[in-house]
Order: structure tokens, then sequence, then C-alpha cells
């Protein structure tokens, strides 16, 4: 065996860092974006921007969910948590009816093993002047709600779930957070 050169040494000592580098990479960040929450607060008296020119007012004690929530420009996706109740609020560049747009819905709940639409829909208006379709849904221990506007070019599906308590005790705040849905084209980028 022969001896370590000088030139050896350092190429060994930058191998090793750059081992240790690429291993801080590798299992350093995902540990410390699992200690992050995935839901942070929001500001709740003021509008949410969610992309295509639609904003809405959070409700009251609402987190959003980062790891769920896509702002964009021309189509957007957010979404609240009210403790375990979810609050998807989607927009997405569409050519079409509402009614169209409601069927389209209807049939991605209904594709989910367990789920079922229930009960009878109803027109719904937002303070903006959006009109829509609202209905509700049942799947395995949970329930929920949908609702679904079309605006200019897009169409803007609200889907609430959770348990049927929580719901029970959320679903007001939901609804007047719902009403609050404005599509102002100006803001669309």
């Amino acid at each position: 065996m022969g001896r370590v050169t000088g030139r050896q040494r350092t190429n060994l000592l930058g191998a090793i860092s750059l081992v240790a580098a690429l291993g801080a990479i590798a299992f350093g960040l995902p540990a410390l974006n699992q200690m992050l929450p995935s839901d942070r607060p929001v500001p709740t008296d003021r509008p949410y921007e969610i992309g295509g020119g639609v904003s809405v007012v959070p409700p009251a004690g609402a987190r959003i969910d980062v790891t769920e929530t896509r702002p964009a420009a021309s189509s957007g996706t957010v979404l609240f948590r009210l403790g375990p109740v979810r609050y998807l609020v989607s927009v997405q560049p569409f050519d079409g009816t509402l009614q169209t747009a409601v069927a389209r819905l209807r049939q991605r709940i209904t594709g989910t093993a367990g789920y079922q639409v229930t009960g009878t829909e109803l027109t719904v208006a937002t303070a903006g002047g959006l009109d829509g379709i609202q209905g509700g849904y049942s799947g395995p221990g949970r329930g929920g709600r949908y609702a679904v506007f079309v605006a200019d070019g897009h169409t803007i599906e609200v889907t609430v779930s959770g348990a049927d308590l929580d719901l029970g005790r959320t679903l007001p705040a939901i609804d007047a957070s719902t009403r609050t849905l404005r599509y102002a084209p100006e803001q669309a980028g």
C-alpha cells in the first residue's frame, strides 16, 4: 500500500463534503418539510384570490392547506380547513353551460367508490352576481355539499366534505363564505 498524497486527501475531503451535502438535501429537507404544518392561518377579513379573476372571503377560523392550494392566473384551487371539514374552491377554464358543469362535477363525485349524490339540487346566487346550482352528496362516513358556477369561460366548483356533526357546525360559515365568491375579470392574469 502506498502513501496518501495531499491531492488525494483533498479529493477525499471534497467527496465526503459532497456526500454530506447530498445527504442533508435528501434526508434533511424532507424531515424539515414534515416538521412544518401543511395548514396555515389565512386572513378572513379580505378576499383570497384563487385564479381566473375569482376570489372568495374565507370563513372565520379557516386555515389554508398549502399542499392543496394552487393559485394561478387563469385557474386555481384553494383548500380551506375548518377543523376536520374540507372546503375546496376550484376555478378552471371552461367552455360550456352551467348544466354541463354540474353534470361533470356530479359524475366525478359518483365516480368515487361509495359516493352518491343525495337530495335535490337548488339554485344559489352569490353577492357578486354569480348564479349557480348546489346539491349534496354522501360517502363512507362523510357527507358533503357541492356548488357550481360558470362565469365568462370559467367554471367555479365548490366542494365541502366532513363528518355530519362537523358539517352541521361549519356549514353556515361556509355558506356565508361561498356567497362572497366574486368574478372580476380585471383580476385575471
